[in-house]
């Protein structure tokens, strides 16, 4: 509590609290951000919707997709908002990039690429290279190019992952390749030992998309058809995060659970995903 207030006074917080059961027990909060370590999002936001409070969840939304579904299970239950906080699904050059692809722009979907390398020296002091926390590339890193290519392309038929793994056992880095189909083909690449160029392609049959670096933040994306035509959209902006916010705040005010813009089929899809590459590496997290 004394930590939490000297904080608040710093930041010029009109309030603080000792404890998360404190903090949900407010009533005059609205609702709760969970961004706590991956380790802690199951717990953290079951004890806000079981205090009748709507959740916005930092992505990965939790460690595995049993836990996933069982938030929105009580979000459900509860009759209370709940969306994972995956803030590229609303960006606007994101939202230009789908929906480009669903209305056929480019044909049918070939190939798909995208990359979030960074590199994030420490040992199981940082949260990231810690098991205890779910560490590793994939749920921090990964999640981003996998949620992209399920954006996209939706759930894959076939999943083959290739990686390295720590000393302590969490991933250092993974390429993951998606099959959708005879056709079409996700390669999602992550790393948390080298910084990458972290741009994005959707190749089709009448042309591409790019997305300039970096991909999952505000950017600019580029249209070029095989006929020659091109199309560029400004997608870079201030800030970013106000879009995600923004929509939970709109869904919860109408008194809707969930966002069409990150459905809660989408999350677990995506965490199944997920799933299925740490069982090919072999991560698994103390408490699982």
């Amino acid at each position: 509590a004394d930590r939490a207030a000297a904080f608040a006074a710093e930041m010029d917080v009109p309030r603080s609290y000792g404890s998360y059961e404190e903090l949900v027990a407010d009533p005059e909060i609205d609702a709760i951000y969970v961004a706590s370590p991956h380790s802690e999002h199951r717990d953290h936001a079951l004890l806000a919707l079981n205090a009748g409070k709507p959740v916005l969840v930092e992505k990965a939304i939790t460690r595995n997709a049993a836990e996933a579904r069982e938030i929105f299970d009580v979000a459900a239950s509860r009759g209370l908002f709940a969306m994972e906080a995956m803030w590229a699904r609303f960006l606007p050059s994101y939202r230009a990039t789908v929906d480009a692809v669903a209305a056929g722009a480019i044909g049918d979907v070939i190939s798909l690429t995208a990359l979030h390398g960074q590199n994030i020296p420490g040992g199981p002091e940082h949260r990231l290279w810690n098991p205890d926390l779910a560490g590793g590339a994939l749920l921090d890193l990964g999640v981003y190019p996998i949620s992209f290519a399920h954006a996209v392309l939706g759930v894959p038929d076939e999943v083959h992952a290739y990686g390295e793994l720590s000393d302590l056992g969490v991933d250092k880095a993974e390429t993951v390749v998606l099959r959708y189909g005879q056709r079409a083909v996700a390669v999602a690449t992550s790393s948390m030992e080298t910084a990458m160029l972290n741009n994005a392609t959707v190749a089709g049959t009448r042309g591409r998309i790019d997305l300039d670096p970096t991909f999952y933040n505000p950017t600019d994306v580029h249209l070029s058809l095989h006929d020659g035509t091109r199309a560029d959209v400004s997608g870079r902006l201030a800030g970013g995060f106000q879009f995600q916010a923004a929509e939970a705040a709109r869904r919860i005010a109408a008194g809707e659970t969930s966002s069409p813009l990150m459905t809660w089929q989408a999350s677990v899809e995506v965490m199944e995903i997920m799933d299925e590459v740490r069982r090919q590496l072999g991560v698994v997290y103390p408490g699982e």
